[in-house]
């Protein structure tokens, strides 16, 4: 009898990748180039009398095809309405295609490089595309894909990683500590910002995710595309101290409010939302150690430094977070 595979990408060869493009009718010229890439596995596929194609093969596992339809139908809307995105090739009347156990899509090649987000003329750019976005985002809702909430970003990863003893010994009791009263602060900037409203979100827009040429920036990569707050995808765009936060917030909005209105309670969530990013990494990384690609990659997160590193991190977060909102209002 067969042995199951180790880990869900270890049946997927060269071989099988060009053979996957080569049952929707392309022909490969061999040409294959991994893209960075660790949730899923991405390529960049050479084609023989056409332009080369970037194949996404979705982790086993992760996603439904029902949510993944979700994404594709998000993408395929924002270009509609001329908001620079990369949808998937229909092929055959589908985005989504299957082959010997892997779910891929295909989309095409789009070059670029990141963007400066120390330029206010940047910042604003990006503002009213990010505001574009959210207009046709907060029109309907996800049906199948996730919330981002406290539970899923927070609760349940810190869980994970407490229930499976990833931590060194000598630092799990203080993990557990700082991590349940950064939650506390979590739970208390949800106060305070209400209820916020959910929308259709890109759900990860960090700098990797905006492709930036001469005619401006498109977005890339929906694959954490989700429910929630508006604020989730202009925080990742803010760096530096608070002064320095506040002018590029400031920048973002001026192009985000020309065509989306903001609803300013939700500045109490950025802080929160970054501790929620920190302990869901943390996680993320644990429920991928398993696949080969990632203790390469990611060396420092089994390190007694690594889990230092975070309780200071929490901790200092629990200050920012109790400090209150960038803007006062």
């Amino acid at each position: 009898m067969n042995q199951p595979s180790p880990h869900p990408y270890a049946d997927l060869s060269p071989d099988r990748i060009l053979d996957a493009i080569d049952s929707l009718g392309l022909v490969p010229d061999g040409h294959l180039l991994a893209l960075n890439s660790y949730e899923n596995r991405v390529y960049r596929i050479g084609l023989e009398d056409a332009a080369p194609v970037v194949a996404k093969f979705y982790r086993p596992g992760r996603w439904s095809d029902a949510q993944i339809g979700e994404e594709h139908a998000f993408t395929v809307e924002l270009a509609a309405h001329e908001i620079p995105t990369v949808p998937p090739l229909a092929i055959g009347g589908r985005t989504l295609h299957a082959f010997e156990g892997f779910r891929f899509a295909l989309t095409p090649m789009r070059g670029g490089r990141a963007p400066e987000l120390d330029d206010p003329e940047t910042l604003e750019w990006l503002g009213r595309y990010l505001g574009r976005i959210h207009a046709v985002g907060a029109t309907t809702r996800f049906v199948a894909r996730p919330t981002l909430d406290i539970a899923s970003f927070g609760e349940g990863p810190s869980t994970f990683l407490l229930d499976g003893q990833w931590l060194p010994p000598d630092l799990e009791a203080t993990y557990r500590a700082t991590v349940a009263q950064a939650l506390e602060a979590v739970r208390a900037c949800w106060a305070e910002a209400g209820a916020p409203t959910s929308i259709r979100l890109h759900g990860d827009c960090h700098r990797g995710n905006l492709l930036w040429t001469d005619t401006g920036p498109h977005f890339v990569d929906f694959d954490d595309a989700r429910l929630g707050p508006a604020v989730q995808d202009l925080w990742m765009l803010l760096s530096g101290d608070r002064q320095e936060m506040s002018h590029q917030l400031g920048c973002v909005l001026a192009g985000y409010e020309a065509f989306h209105p903001f609803d300013y309670r939700e500045l109490h969530l950025i802080e929160a939302l970054r501790t929620l990013r920190l302990i869901h990494f943390s996680a993320w990384l644990a429920r991928r150690w398993d696949d080969p690609a990632f203790p390469p990659a990611f060396p420092w997160f089994d390190t007694h430094h690594y889990w230092q590193g975070q309780i200071l991190q929490l901790q200092q977060q629990v200050l920012a977070m109790q400090e209150g909102p960038l803007w006062r209002f």
